[in-house]
């Protein structure tokens, strides 16, 4: 990566120097202390750059991240309210008076929560903390849509055909609908992250949709204003990176490809974008740089346009004025940090790069991996993060996180876990080294898209470029096939499960063997069939029988089917195992994890997770939900789905008080000791948090 390393040294030198050429109508700033107004990932994020630069972080938290990462990485932290962001991370007259109390001259919004918030860099102006983002004036004009196309296209910038006027009417709506044509696209003017966004197939669709596109935005931004624009069939998702400073001088570093997308919302980027000519990724640079420089932006901002794939013209659809999620891949293509730039520019320096410096090279992605349930409409979920691997950090190789093993994905934000960035010479070396890396972030203890994204980045349509923004619909059958579990998994996961429960008994009673995979180290061979042990994979349930043949050799057979040999090495570490199994001449290796009865599979397909079925008899402490035998708690954040006991009654030790539904499972809670109910905090139906109180005793 010597490319970067040049690029990043022409980039030190002209930082330099640029304070002596620097106009004298532009106040100069140092710098030498930051607030960052964000959270997770992207808080970690600003931190890195800002240590490398020598200036001292201050971060921000709410009450659900008090012992969160970008917590310990910071220099100083404060508390500023409640979990709930409109009470803490939305609180900018909060964040301000942390940022005055530390001594900040800057205040880095990261993105999402107030860094496009108007009202927010009016305050800091107004109250001598650099803002660093765009001035007050181009967040205000690029935010609202109908005003933004307008300034596009007094600028020469190409925009969508469609309707951007005050009146709001039903009449005139319809009337513009009508001329525009169908399918056409309602969006709220003030809209974002999908929300108040609808597509009207037909005339007779526009009026429902209308409606319901309206509603959402009302109470998603407070105001129902609506746009409409013509809707392409098979767009591609194409933004542009610009970068400008306070003495006019404004380049691009290239572009994204962002088109595969679930709920409207950015899954994996990639850059440069595929199949585009080098001339055509000239118009887009310029298109995006006329676009900063019509509202006189400063800083770090995208230029999103919607490239259509047939003809591949392209239009304005929106700008962000600030930094983007999937930045890195940008900084992986052109060696720059953009963090470094922002801090520099904002303190009152010129741009460390002409456009003639700025040379794009190889390829990168970014896959987002988050909490959330891929086949159940990738809906959001939360949970513990139980067990997190994750690939080694390198020259081709980023991971962008603000978690930790032992960490909870809150169900109070956004349910992004980290984000995977990788780069290669080519689009083809940077994908494969994406899917391998995908295969080494392994997670157990809540569901996750990885899974999902290993088998998009495989699709043969993604690996042909062959994309645009209805991508996942449009592959819907190839990319959720229905998956049988073969019987070699749920054989390894019965083995793991039956070695550690060994283990855990009677590590004393063996003896451990030489080697990188140790022996039968942990119990004495028993010969003879064991009790059937039942394991639940997905919605099947699975018999597994045993026969011990000796050390490290057993007999296995699933469902009554036929008898099968087979030999195991294992490594054992905390919780887990690394595992080589000989299955009738099939060998194998795999990470096994084990957390009470959920047992998770790693190997290069992904994650496969399963649960040992006991029966209702047994109890165990993971069962009871509680250490504390005073009260019972949730082990995991969910829903107290019933109540079998009220405040008064008497409960012996292992009685069955509640039923917590998580991740679509539920989980049977069981008095630690005998007593008596003293109270009762939550309701049936109430969303609990791990480690709240369910049931007290006296």
């Amino acid at each position: 990566m010597l490319h970067k390393l040049q690029t990043a040294a022409i980039c030190s030198r002209r930082f330099a120097s640029a304070c002596s050429s620097a106009g004298s109508k532009v106040a100069h700033r140092q710098i030498t202390k930051l607030l960052i107004a964000n959270r997770g990932e992207i808080a970690c994020r600003v931190m890195r750059t800002a240590n490398r630069l020598g200036i001292r972080t201050v971060a921000v938290f709410s009450d659900a991240d008090e012992k969160s990462l970008h917590v310990k990485q910071a220099n100083e932290a404060y508390n500023i309210g409640p979990a709930a962001s409109q009470q803490s991370y939305l609180r900018g007259d909060k964040i301000l008076a942390v940022a005055k109390k530390a001594g900040c001259q800057a205040i880095h919004p990261g993105y999402g929560f107030l860094s496009e918030n108007v009202e927010f860099a009016e305050l800091c102006q107004q109250e001598g903390v650099t803002f660093i983002g765009p001035p007050a004036s181009a967040i205000r004009d690029m935010g609202i849509k109908s005003t933004s196309k307008h300034i596009m296209s007094a600028a020469g910038v190409p925009i969508i055909n469609g309707y951007h006027g005050e009146d709001q009417s039903d009449e005139k709506l319809m009337q513009e609908a009508q001329k525009i044509g169908f399918p056409l696209m309602i969006k709220a003017v003030r809209g974002g992250g999908g929300k108040g966004m609808r597509i009207a197939e037909t005339e007779a669709d526009f009026m429902p949709m209308l409606q319901s596109a309206r509603t959402e935005s009302e109470k998603a931004f407070g105001d129902s204003a609506m746009l409409l624009e013509r809707y392409v069939r098979s767009p591609r998702h194409v933004e542009v990176q610009v970068f400008a400073d306070h003495y006019g001088n404004a380049v691009y570093l290239y572009e994204r490809d962002c088109s595969v997308q679930r709920r409207h919302q950015k899954i994996i980027e990639e850059a440069p974008a595929p199949g585009l000519s080098e001339e055509l990724r000239k118009q887009l640079g310029e298109a995006a740089v006329r676009a900063a420089k019509a509202v006189n932006y400063v800083g770090a901002g995208t230029v999103e346009f919607i490239l259509d794939k047939e003809d591949l013209s392209f239009h304005f659809m929106e700008m962000n004025t600030r930094l983007q999620v999937e930045h890195p891949i940008t900084e992986m293509i052109t060696g720059t940090d953009l963090v470094e730039w922002q801090i520099k520019v904002a303190a009152g320096e010129r741009l460390p790069v002409t456009q003639e410096d700025i040379v794009k090279r190889g390829h990168a992605f970014e896959a987002r991996i988050y909490a959330e349930d891929p086949a159940g409409g990738f809906l959001p979920g939360a949970g513990p993060l139980d067990y997190l691997s994750t690939p080694d950090p390198s020259n081709t190789t980023r991971v962008e996180t603000g978690v930790r093993q032992g960490d909870e994905v809150s169900i109070h934000y956004d349910p992004m876990i980290a984000k995977l960035v990788v780069w290669g010479e080519n689009r083809a070396s940077s994908l494969q080294l994406l899917i391998e890396q995908l295969t080494n972030y392994q997670i157990a203890g809540l569901q996750t898209n990885i899974n999902f994204l290993i088998d998009l980045a495989r699709h043969q349509h993604f690996q042909a470029a062959d994309v645009h923004t209805g991508f996942i619909e449009q592959h819907m059958d190839t990319l959720f096939p229905k998956k049988v579990i073969p019987s070699e998994k749920v054989i390894q996961m019965a083995l793991a499960h039956t070695l550690n429960e060994r283990v855990q008994s009677g590590a004393s009673l063996g003896k451990k063997t030489a080697g990188p995979f140790d022996g039968e180290y942990g119990f004495r061979p028993n010969y003879g069939v064991g009790r059937p042990l039942k394991i639940k994979i997905g919605d099947v349930e699975h018999t597994v029988e045993i026969m011990t043949n000796g050390e490290c050799n057993y007999s296995v057979r699933v469902d009554a089917g036929d008898w099968m040999k087979v030999t195991v090495r294992r490594k054992p570490y905390v919780n887990r195992f690394l595992l080589e199994t000989n299955i009738e001449g099939h060998v194998s290796c795999f990470n096994a994890v084990i957390s009470g009865e959920n047992i998770a599979l790693f190997d290069e397909n992904g994650m496969v997770g399963g649960e040992i079925v006991q029966p209702r008899f047994l109890v165990t402490e993971s069962a009871m939900g509680s250490v504390d035998a005073s009260s019972v708690t949730a082990p995991m954040p969910g829903v107290l789905d019933k109540l079998f006991v009220k405040p008064g009654d008497s409960v012996k030790v292992g009685t069955p008080v509640a039923v917590l539904i998580a991740m679509k499972m539920e989980h049977v809670l069981k008095a630690a000791k005998d007593g008596v109910v003293k109270a009762i905090p939550n309701a049936e139906g109430s969303n609990v948090r791990k480690g709240a109180i369910l049931i007290s005793f006296e």
